[in-house]
């Protein structure tokens, strides 16, 4: 086919494609690039080359070039209110198909704005329809971060399958070859997992990251494979129906109407947003009838089936770090139970679960695909992950959505946050808390972690600060499967920027001037038992203060109390272990569980892994008192004696127990401590008021 078949997309796209790649090798000269926001040409299977640009790669008519490098300069990229919708999936699945011809090829959508330095190439490939569309509703957050590149397989094009591994191979080799220390991600649904599995299995020594959407690999128990025969012996006159067929087992119709039903509105503009939805649907039904045609559809279908085979036959070789990610709800494919059986195949995958997903997750509310990879810790701009470089703070509005399942701990505990200036004077708030890091925040662990949800979306309200924690290992890794919770239990977590408790993730995170949260009572300080309440459990070592003296970073020792005021251990970790069952399941626990402190001795050693009873309390209040922050700025050669490091050390300590002891003696005279006098308070001033406490 020649080039100019590739024809023009829709003005929502534009190619950045700058290299000229060889068909037989995949592997060719970097091209100049040509930085500009109109381009919408394509790269074809064969030439695979941007076909309005001349040999050199650059534009050929000089006046399009200035008035697109106008346009580049000019554009800005859209506030996360306006992203893209269904309805808009709809209007530029019409409009990519107006355009269509030509073999498959390669584009970069327009949405897809600016990004961070070396952002690593994100390859998706699509399903079955082929569009290439499917993270329409992605395109903006992803291009923060990624360079995007989406394969367009159009309607006409019979190109099988392993043609399209070797053409997405030379795509890999080639960007392999001109950026070998960064990744490539592949993102593929459907048929595009098995796509994607089968570059993984041809090039075990590419640095890949696989993303697979509801992977096609278990076609073989779809309820799509008899439509094989079904559509070979139907008229051809009956096939305008199946698409209709198809699109009642992808739930799309049925989820646009709950979307809308579940916002809650009055019942007038409820009424107009389904009216608006019905056009949509009816957009759909006909693009989806555009799309997948009759003699499509069959083709499409074969090719899953041999897509399925191919992939399949190769598990053993494919050797990537893969994430999975399943619907509980796709009619098309058993996609929860394929999600465990390639889990347990491959050697490095993870696997998330959507139980009320559908079978085009992509385009569902409430799935954010840069949520998603952040969670996962499969983030990386290199061959290994950097907690600090490859770091990507929460926008504003996923703070919020992960903030939210949250929220009650901090309606009902009211927290008081009092911090320390430099002069010594305790104030209300968190005005003494430094801007400018590396600061090292050292304190108290309470039961479970409960201090942790009101104190880190108080620096993030109040100062825009981050904290970020050094945490248990389990939160990152299992070593067996078992009985320990999901990785995907402390995806917020690690969204929130934690990172596992290590001399070098330490060092990295104060070396880029962060706000760093430790506890040196860990676990154990956690799940402590009955009447350890406010006891500290810290190593006798002082490796955080020699570190922070090499940064010259504040140190801040804080205290939290008001866990007593909550809940009371019923049940601790002594009393579970004269249970026969319960002492079973914490051996057990604990074995699954990466080790620490395994060369100390005595209570702060003791890390197993268990759960304790505990009998809920009315909700008292919580309490949070942060130190005055002591300065290592020009002590690195000091502190480098452990002797004067362990006194500095000791000084941190008592500091902590300060703190706690403060707090425990001021909220004695806190009016407010116990709920109902603060239900009362709120309902008279407002529930958003900020409860008073204490005199300081």
């Amino acid at each position: 086919m020649a080039a100019t078949g590739a024809g023009v997309f829709a003005a929502g796209f534009s190619s950045v494609i700058n290299r000229d790649i060889s068909p037989s090798t995949g592997i060719g000269k970097p091209k100049p690039k040509v930085s500009v926001a109109t381009r919408r040409t394509v790269v074809s299977t064969e030439q695979q080359q941007t076909t309005s640009f001349s040999e050199n790669g650059m534009v050929e008519n000089k006046q399009d070039a200035e008035t697109m490098a106008r346009s580049y300069e000019n554009s800005e990229v859209a506030p996360e209110a306006e992203r893209w919708s269904l309805k808009d999936f709809f209007e530029q699945s019409k409009d990519l198909i107006r355009s269509d011809g030509g073999p498959p090829r390669w584009f970069s959508p327009l949405k897809c704005g600016s990004r961070l330095n070396d952002s690593p190439l994100l390859l998706f490939l699509p399903g079955v329809d082929g569009l290439g569309l499917g993270l329409l509703l992605h395109h903006q957050r992803l291009g923060e971060i990624f360079d995007v590149w989406c394969l367009h397989i159009p309607i006409t094009d019979r190109t099988p399958f392993t043609d399209l591994v070797n053409l997405v191979e030379r795509t890999v080799k080639s960007e392999n070859y001109h950026s070998p220390n960064r990744p490539i991600y592949l993102v593929g649904e459907s048929l595009g997992g098995c796509l994607a599995l089968a570059v993984a299995a041809c090039n075990p020594d590419i640095d890949l990251i696989l993303i697979l959407a509801n992977p096609a690999t278990c076609f073989s128990k779809s309820q799509l494979q008899p439509l094989i025969s079904f559509l070979d012996i139907m008229p051809v006159q009956l096939h305008l129906g199946v698409p209709y067929i198809l699109s009642l087992m992808t739930g799309i119709p049925l989820r646009m109407v709950l979307a809308t039903v579940e916002k809650g509105l009055p019942l007038q503009q409820t009424v107009g947003e389904l009216s608006q939805g019905a056009i949509a649907l009816s957009s759909y039904l006909s693009v989806l009838a555009d799309v997948l045609p009759g003699e499509t559809l069959l083709w499409k279908l074969q090719m899953l089936k041999s897509a399925s085979a191919y992939a399949n036959s190769r598990l053993h070789a494919v050797k990537a770090q893969t994430l999975i990610l399943s619907s509980g709800k796709d009619q098309l494919l058993p996609s929860q139970e394929e999600g465990e059986r390639l889990r347990r195949i491959l050697p490095n995958c993870q696997i998330r679960k959507f139980n009320d997903g559908g079978h085009a997750l992509f385009l569902e509310d409430g799935v954010d695909l840069v949520t998603i990879i952040k969670g996962a810790s499969f983030y990386r701009r290199a061959r290994n992950l950097d907690c600090a470089s490859d770091y990507v703070p929460p926008s504003p509005s996923e703070f919020k959505k992960l903030y939210e399942p949250f929220r009650w701990i901090e309606v009902a505990t009211r927290p008081v946050m009092l911090s320390t200036l430099g002069n010594g004077k305790i104030v209300r708030g968190l005005s003494g808390i430094p801007s400018e890091g590396p600061v090292l925040f050292v304190g108290y662990h309470m039961l479970l972690g409960l201090e942790l949800v009101p104190m880190i979306s108080h620096f993030w309200f109040e100062r825009n600060i981050l904290l970020r924690g050094i945490a248990h290992p389990m939160m990152f890794k299992k070593l067996r499967d078992g009985k320990l919770p999901d990785l995907s239990t402390f995806d917020t977590f690690r969204i929130m920027g934690a990172v596992p408790v290590s001399a070098t993730n330490f060092y990295k995170l104060l070396s880029s001037k962060s706000h760093v949260l430790l506890y040196p009572g860990g676990m154990r300080e956690a799940l402590h038992r009955k009447g350890e309440e406010y006891k500290l459990f810290w190593p006798e070592q002082s490796e955080f203060v020699r570190m922070a003296a090499r940064f010259g970073a504040k140190i801040i020792p804080f205290g939290a109390v008001g866990e007593d005021d909550v809940g009371q251990v019923f049940l601790d970790y002594d009393d579970l272990m004269k249970i026969p069952y319960f002492k079973a399941e914490i051996e057990e626990l604990t074995e699954e569980a990466v080790k620490l402190r395994s060369d100390f001795d005595g209570e702060v050693a003791n890390q197993a892994v268990h759960f304790p009873f505990i009998l809920p309390k009315l909700p008292g209040r919580f309490y949070y008192f942060f130190g005055k922050p002591i300065e290592t700025e020009g002590r690195k050669q000091e502190l480098r004696s452990r002797e004067r490091a362990h006194e500095l050390y000791l000084e941190v300590k008592s500091e902590v127990e300060r703190c706690i002891a403060y707090l425990k003696e001021k909220r004695e005279n806190d009016p407010y401590r116990n709920v109902l006098p603060r239900l009362i308070y709120q309902a008279s001033h407002g529930f958003d008021s900020e409860v008073p406490t204490f005199e300081l």
